[in-house]
């Protein structure tokens, strides 16, 4: 039987500084993932992890955790991935589920805290290799549905999801944890000159589909079948701007009915990689 890695290290104190890179996590000034805090100071900028299926897929990331914080229960729930030799010498905390709880400033039901430290960024060139779906995002500053999107993109077969103007932080913790650790596998990068920067798509033979119902777009099934797609989708609400959809080869739009104009972003999302999926042309 394979021994694990960790050097597990009960914690019965809370004030320990040793799992201070777990504490308060719902303070708005203190919180440890936050790379920047009120009033221009610097943070830690941790990735955190929340519960078992997020650590593991922590562990098979990119994103190499420093520490864990957990319960007794969870130490056994991740042995066998507590094995990989990445692993030998980080510290695993062991404690009572209160003294998790006044750590990190609430009741963690998940019972599993894994941090981790931010990797230098991928480049979209090196998001986008060997990609034939990706996902880009514009303006799109709600946490939920950013983790939303990466869960759908693993679960459809999309390669990668870049980001645009205006986004919010997809290693927020919330993002982590509502794309159940799928934004520390599924490959991210940023572009630096939004949207002009588009064009680097377009020369790397990706079709550009902005999504929205707008007049001239075409339904959605008529536009997936190339063989390289980038699927553009903005923010409830407003939607894409107009400078981003002139940048687009082709708008599209998702049918529906009684009247309703739009979904939810994340949904919408969903929808435009199920057809590209369901059209075969991700086989060849």
């Amino acid at each position: 039987m394979a021994i694990i890695r960790v050097d597990v290290i009960d914690i019965d104190d809370p004030a320990d500084p040793r799992v201070d890179d777990f504490r308060d996590l719902n303070s708005v000034d203190r919180r440890p993932d936050l790379p920047v805090l009120p009033g221009g100071r610097v943070g830690k900028g941790l990735v955190i992890a929340e519960g078992v299926l997020v650590a593991k897929r922590m562990i098979a990331s990119r994103f190499a955790p420093h520490a864990f914080l957990g319960v007794d229960k969870r130490l056994t729930e991740l042995s066998d991935e507590l094995t990989a030799p990445s692993l030998d010498g980080v510290p695993f905390y062991r404690a009572s589920a209160e003294v998790m709880a006044e750590v990190v400033g609430f009741h963690l039901n998940r019972g599993v805290l894994g941090a981790a430290r931010r990797p230098e960024p991928l480049s979209v060139a090196d998001a986008i290799a060997d990609a034939r779906t990706i996902a880009v995002l514009e303006g799109v500053n709600d946490h939920e549905n950013i983790g939303s999107i990466f869960r759908n993109a693993a679960g459809l077969e999309v390669d990668a999801v870049l980001f645009g103007a205006g986004c919010a932080d997809p290693l927020y913790r919330r993002c982590v944890r509502v794309s159940m650790g799928h934004a520390l596998l599924v490959p991210f990068a940023r572009f630096d000159d939004w949207p002009r920067s588009l064009t680097a798509l377009g020369d790397n033979e990706f079709r550009l589909i902005s999504l929205t119902p707008g007049d001239g777009s075409v339904p959605l099934s008529d536009a997936v079948g190339a063989e390289k797609v980038a699927f553009l989708v903005g923010a409830e609400g407003p939607g894409l701007s107009e400078t981003a959809m002139r940048a687009s080869h082709v708008r599209a739009r998702i049918p529906m009915s009684r009247g309703t104009d739009s979904l939810n972003v994340a949904t919408a999302a969903a929808i435009a990689f199920y057809e590209r999926a369901r059209s075969g042309t991700m086989d060849g």
